[in-house]
């Protein structure tokens, strides 16, 4: 595979976490999901891990067709999707104007064939070439475009030509169902898996209706009628007959109901395929009658009894080696289903002829047990093998026409894939051999799809490399050595065949083919070739037997004899003297591989003279599961059907392909960032040199401008880019092709040139993001010292505004104390002159009464400075002295008394008469004040210690003029004249 191409690797981009990566991901796949990709060539870059990845994204939305160039890919969802294939669809994709604007699908491939035949453009015959390892879907490929070619090509004209077409479309469908019986088995991979190859030709005539088809197969794999690998079964038909005959037919082939055979492995299991009424209605519609296909199935029944037919070793080589005691009945059922000599069969089985001397004298030699089992399956081998090709000239005798009926074809080439095993020898050589050429010629095919489209968009061709895989082939069926030519001069000789010796041949004949090699540690004789999907080791020993597909005479003639009317078509008695031992020797050997070879000569001559057309049927995962998705399984598909090598091809010349409005909206910062530095050799790079040897130019002036736009940025890059990209012009340029090319519609590159754009772009959008992050830094400064600034300014007001608050509440509040006060010391001042003035005062006493030997204390002068005016004139020395002295003191001081009631009681000393005594005043006096709207407006300042005076500390702290009162109460109780006063009030 190409890993590197014009010194710049191909493969895909690393899968780290750079942002970098994951940006120019999305630039590159412009904006558009992969699921929406309808062609993996559109994929950006074109690398193996893009294509999984499109794939994969695909596939688990359902959509299991995807385009890749003139390949169509189809992975099989291994579920029952019938709305993909019903007859409504066939008439949609039919009808379509424009087939490229529908979803891709195998009836887009079907009808872009039909629609070419119709338009007789040259080549007008049509190929369509399904490709696939074993289960990936290409038998219900080939099946669904039968059909959909029996649909679309079904004419309208008169009632009896619309039958005849019908009626061999019928017969196009029917040989399916029978070719699928009689070629496919149950593998490990596949349930339905098909064991040849076949190529069928859909004949049309002049007005593009089917009339008729033709049927060509290739290495049908006969080993499989004697040898099943573990877990594997044997062809469809031979379960279909044990499983569905009835019980006068079980009777008749000799197949009891629980009968075991030792060539139907896995019995038991019962799969779609076992139906064995489909297969005999469709060889009934084919033109096989039913005492045809009783012969058919009898003949089927007796190579199973053969099967059961084991020898015994000998005493001593000159005797036979005798066949088992259960293996005898077998023997002789096996014969009379053959219609042969019991005694005949054994014979042939057991003695080899030998023809020796000048006079060719046959000499019988007994076989050993080996060598008597290698002939019983050499016997069933070759009769299944005139079977099936009995049946191939049946189905092409039914469906084909005369060559003058026809005009035209499209053919459906259905062949194995590319196949690597543990162990693998001569089938596997011819089937990577087959593969290798249609690689060849898929390569050269999309080459020139390739070629055509650079051709288009004004780009050269000639410096597009590729891996090519001549060498390959050279090594395969070159000339005059090569490795079929050994192996078939090795089977010319009339020898034994030595592995050993043979590989010393292959060795030293073909050691300078750097394609070959050998695994030196491998003990078995081997040789490695390196093929296109990778290298393959095969093994030398048994290469050459199955090379010769040796059928003895002797087989031949005993099936000759046979008296059943099917053995006499398929072993025809003019083969008698061809098969005499005598003129055996004279006559070349036609081996396998010159078979296989000629074949797939003629084939390629076939394909060489249509269209063709590629599918490539890929198997998601090994367990047949839906919606499970194996990468590696689907990689190696992928490599081994060539997708792997067209996308390397892709990648080869520009694999980055981007529109110009694309390039332009993603690098034309690199031109307002940079100006542009000319240089003078610096020209427009968009025009090739294809464009100037033909005369091309630009008039048109939008033509012009993106091409100017795109060479400005590319001026902004490094001169040795611009150098390099005006290298293209020079003549010598083709040796080393520049890294960027504009086409008319995009603009065409390779890796490096994408890496170093995307290096360019990175380091602009560094410049303006510092850029940004100088002006946001400065923006951000600025706007926090208007901010700080602001901060200030209504911090500096709110604080004024609070200040100015506080001091108008402080001057209400006081406003409002002084006015209450006054109102209170008018009122007190009122009551107090009422007192004094009404007061009688009465000496009762007629005992003069002592004079006290102590005298009230007089008050703090704190106290005193609470007492109202009318107190302070009593306590002059003109005033009154005695109870009403005492009365106007509690009154003023407004001490609370114990009891409800004020009482006075007149004592021995002082029984005058009785007091007055005023009330206290009830309750405070309190401002109710509204919450102001405004912010902090309702936070009081922070309380100032200081000592208040006068009249508002009555007001703002009753509680501690209360204190002070009973303190002082307290204090007046310490005397005569207070204790007395006290007993007085209660």
């Amino acid at each position: 595979m190409l890993h590197q191409v014009n010194g710049q690797k191909t493969d895909s981009f690393s899968n780290g976490s750079d942002p970098l990566r994951e940006d120019l991901h999305v630039f590159l796949e412009s904006e558009v999901q992969l699921a929406e990709l309808d062609d993996l060539t559109k994929v950006n870059p074109v690398t193996p891990a893009t294509v999984l990845r499109c794939l994969q994204e695909r596939y688990h939305g359902d959509i299991f067709y995807t385009n890749a160039g003139c390949t169509l890919v189809a992975l099989n969802p291994f579920k029952p999707v019938p709305y993909l294939y019903c007859p409504e669809l066939m008439k949609d994709y039919h009808v379509a104007p424009q087939l490229q604007k529908l979803k891709p699908h195998i009836f887009t491939v079907g009808e872009q064939t039909y629609r070419n035949v119709k338009s007789l453009l040259e080549p007008v015959n049509q190929s369509i070439i399904v490709s696939g390892e074993s289960g990936a879907g290409k038998t219900w490929t080939s099946r669904c475009l039968m059909k959909f070619y029996a649909t679309v090509a079904n004419p309208s004209a008169s009632q009896e030509s619309h039958e005849t077409v019908e009626r061999i479309e019928k017969r196009v469908l029917d040989s399916n169902p029978v070719m699928e019986a009689f070629g496919n088995a149950c593998t490990l991979r596949n349930s339905n898996s098909s064991r040849f190859g076949k190529y069928i030709q859909l004949q049309l005539n002049r007005a593009q209706q089917m009339t008729g088809a033709s049927i060509q197969t290739y290495l049908l794999e006969k080993t499989r009628v004697a040898y099943q690998a573990p877990l594997e079964r044997n062809f469809h038909i031979f379960y279909q007959i044990a499983k569905g005959a009835s019980s006068r037919e079980r009777l008749e082939w000799h197949l009891p109901e629980g009968a075991a055979f030792y060539w139907l492995p896995n019995s038991e299991r019962t799969l779609e395929e076992d139906c064995f009424e489909v297969t005999r209605d469709a060889m009934l519609h084919l033109g096989i009658d039913h005492s045809m296909q009783n012969n058919i199935f009898k003949v089927l029944a007796g190579l199973l009894h053969l099967g059961n037919v084991h020898f015994a070793d000998s005493e001593d080589e000159s005797q036979v080696c005798q066949p088992q005691e259960d293996a005898k009945c077998c023997v002789a059922t096996a014969a009379s289903l053959l219609q042969i000599p019991h005694e005949e069969l054994l014979d042939t089985l057991q003695v080899r002829r030998i023809s020796a001397g000048k006079q060719r004298q046959v000499f019988r030699k007994p076989c050993s047990r080996a060598e008597c089992e290698t002939r019983r399956d050499c016997l069933a081998k070759a009769t299944y093998g005139r079977l099936f090709d009995w049946l191939v000239s049946v189905i092409n005798g039914s469906i084909c026409t005369e060559p003058s009926s026809w005009t035209n074809f499209i053919g459906l080439l259905d062949v194995y894939g590319f196949e690597c095993f543990p162990n693998n020898n001569l089938e596997q050589l011819c089937i990577n051999y087959a593969n290798e050429k249609l690689q060849q010629h898929f390569v050269a095919h999309y080459l020139r799809a390739q070629q055509e489209e650079y051709a288009a968009e004004g780009l050269e061709w000639s410096f597009i490399s590729y891996q090519d895989n001549q060498s390959c082939l050279d090594l395969i069926e070159g000339n005059p050595v090569s490795i079929c030519s050994l192996i078939n001069e090795e089977c010319r000789l009339n020898r034994l065949s030595n592995s050993i010796q043979l590989q010393t041949r292959i060795e030293k004949a073909l050691s300078s083919n750097a394609s070959l090699s050998r695994n030196k540690l491998s003990k078995e004789p081997n040789f490695i070739i390196s093929h296109y999907a990778g290298p393959v080791q095969y093994q030398i020993e048994g290469m050459v037997e199955k090379n010769k597909d040796p059928v003895p005479p002797e087989l031949t003639q005993l099936l000759q004899h046979s008296q059943d009317s099917l053995l006499q078509k398929l072993f025809p008695s003019q083969e008698k003297e061809q098969n005499d031992p005598l003129s055996q020797s004279r006559a070349p050997v036609i081996t396998v591989v010159s078979k296989f070879k000629g074949s797939l000569e003629q084939l390629m001559q076939v394909l060489h003279s249509t269209t063709p057309h590629y599918i490539r049927c890929i198997k998601p995962n090994s367990q047949g599961q839906a919606k499970k998705f194996q990468t590696k399984e689907v990689l190696s598909q992928l490599e081994a059907c060539g997708i792997v090598e067209t996308v390397h091809i892709s990648a080869a010349g520009f694999p980055i392909r981007v529109s110009f409005q694309s390039f332009l909206e993603r690098y034309a910062l690199l031109r307002k960032s940079c100006p542009p530095q000319p240089s003078p050799s610096s020209r427009l790079p968009s025009s090739s040199p294809t464009r100037k040897a033909s005369g091309q130019q630009l008039t048109s002036e939008e033509d012009a401008m993106p091409q100017s736009l795109i060479r400005d940025i590319l001026l902004t890059l490094p001169h040795s880019v611009q150098t390099a990209t005006v290298l293209r012009d020079h003549p010598e340029a083709r040796l080393a092709p520049g890294p960027i090319h504009c086409g008319r519609t995009k603009v065409f590159m390779t890796d490096s040139m994408l890496e170093l754009l995307e290096h360019w772009r990175v380091r602009t959008l560094n410049k303006c993001a510092r850029c940004i992050q100088f002006c946001w830094r400065r923006h951000q400064h600025r706007k926090l010292e208007k901010q700080r600034w602001a901060a200030t300014l209504l911090q500096a007001a709110t604080r004024s505004w609070l200040t100015r608050k506080r001091i108008q509440r402080l001057h209400a509040a006081a406003t409002s104390i002084k006015r209450a006060w006054r109102k209170w010391r008018a009122k007190m001042d009122s009551l107090v002159s009422i007192e004094l003035d009404n007061v009688e005062e009465s000496c009762v006493s007629r005992v003069p009464e002592p004079p006290l030997s102590t005298t009230l204390p007089w008050p703090p002068r704190s106290t005193v400075q609470l007492w109202p005016l009318g107190l302070v004139l009593s306590n002059s020395p003109v005033g009154v002295t005695g109870m009403r002295r005492n009365l106007s003191l509690q009154a003023c001081l407004q001490i609370p008394c114990h009891s409800n009631t004020y009482k006075v009681e007149a004592t021995q000393h002082d029984q005058a008469g009785i007091t007055s005594i005023r009330a206290l005043p009830q309750g405070s006096i309190r401002f109710h004040c509204k919450k102001s709207p405004l912010l902090y407006a309702n936070i009081s300042p922070e309380t100032q210690n200081c000592d208040i005076t006068g009249f508002n500390q009555i007001l703002l702290d009753r509680h501690r003029l209360i204190e002070e009162g009973q303190q002082f109460s307290d204090s007046s109780q310490q005397t005569p004249q207070t204790r007395a006063l006290a007993c007085g009030f209660s």
